[in-house]
């Protein structure tokens, strides 16, 4: 099995410095004593790290970019936690070095135009989010220094969740804890990652032997409560929401409030993310975290030590995280 070849960050952290400190050494930039220096270039040498044009470039400050290219309402992409923590996820991996991180918000509607224009000027790389698979394979085809966050065309590099085992989960454990008329809230179908907890969701009932009862909308607040609104309406006996992600689940939990249904006692609820709003839900929000501060310094780091090749992946588990919004209906809480 071939050895992993060595990063600039092994280098770091063997020397007991910062990448920038590493980045300066390789460059015989100024900013470093002589004793660092020569430590530095030991462990260089111990290592057998070549550092190459990329690094090179994040030293020299030349002004390299990451791309980051979001597909949504700019409005969204301002309030949701989603974007917020693979924004930091990013930051976290070009800490220490002098490459920056440069966000495009845009609708559908003007996607196209702007991934040609990225094409052209992409630097270090470009991490596209929301992107339909049509694009995405025409991006990559003009420019192969992109990661997709969720799987797009096939070929395309990207990272994810395990998506539909997550949302398996997320029904079983709504299963073990008594409930039986379980309804699903999910995100849009152009989503990959929305498509692939839908189909974790749909395995999970047809193995429990339970009717699917679900409807499909947008990762909007607003969303999960007017589907839930009309998801009681037609079923008044549903007893569990499974929602597709924390943003839409808390616009349940409120539509549920408002018809007078208690969490958990009447209805339990479980989102998806984990974001910093499942904990401060009232109640407090059960969840299947996804790492997505890791995912996306994933991808930033596959970018910039061009470690990427044609169906390049990386994949995290989905684990879910129990919280009072499922309690067992036998317990008291």
């Amino acid at each position: 099995m071939a050895h992993r070849r060595p990063t600039l960050a092994d280098v770091a952290a063997a020397a007991g410095v910062s990448k920038a400190a590493v980045s300066r050494v390789i460059n015989d930039a100024p900013g470093v004593s002589p004793q660092t220096r020569e430590h530095v270039r030991g462990v260089i040498a111990r290592l057998g790290f070549r550092p190459d044009s990329v690094a090179r470039a994040l030293a020299s400050g030349h002004g390299d970019l990451v791309e980051l290219v979001v597909v949504d309402d700019p409005s969204v992409f301002g309030n949701s936690p989603y974007y917020g923590r693979v924004t930091a996820g990013i930051l976290q991996e070009l800490a220490g070095g002098t490459a920056q991180l440069r966000v495009h918000v845009v609708e559908q509607s003007e996607a196209a135009a702007l991934l040609a224009k990225v094409a052209e000027s992409a630097s270090l790389g470009v991490l596209l989010s929301n992107v339909s698979p049509q694009l995405a394979a025409d991006f990559y085809a003009r420019c192969d220094r992109v990661v997709t966050l969720g799987p797009s065309a096939p070929g395309v590099p990207f990272v994810d969740a395990e998506n539909a085992d997550g949302a398996y989960a997320a029904i079983q454990h709504l299963h073990a804890t008594g409930r039986r008329r379980i309804a699903a809230l999910h995100g849009q179908e152009s989503n990959p990652c929305a498509e692939a907890r839908r189909e974790g969701h749909r395995r999970a009932m047809r193995d429990l032997g339970l009717p699917d009862i679900s409807a499909i909308g947008k990762f909007r607040r607003e969303s999960g409560y007017e589907l839930t609104h009309r998801l009681l309406a037609e079923e008044p006996g549903l007893d569990a929401i499974f929602v597709g992600c924390d943003l839409m689940a808390t616009g349940a939990m409120q539509a549920l409030a408002d018809a007078g249904r208690q969490v958990p006692h009447d209805v339990a609820v479980v989102g998806f993310d984990d974001s910093v709003i499942a904990e401060c839900a009232t109640p407090p929000l059960s969840s299947v975290h996804q790492p997505v501060e890791q995912m996306a310094a994933a991808a930033t780091r596959a970018l910039v030590h061009r470690q990427l090749a044609p169906h390049w992946r990386c994949v995290f588990p989905a684990v879910l995280r129990v919280r009072q919004s499922s309690a067992d209906v036998k317990v008291s809480v």
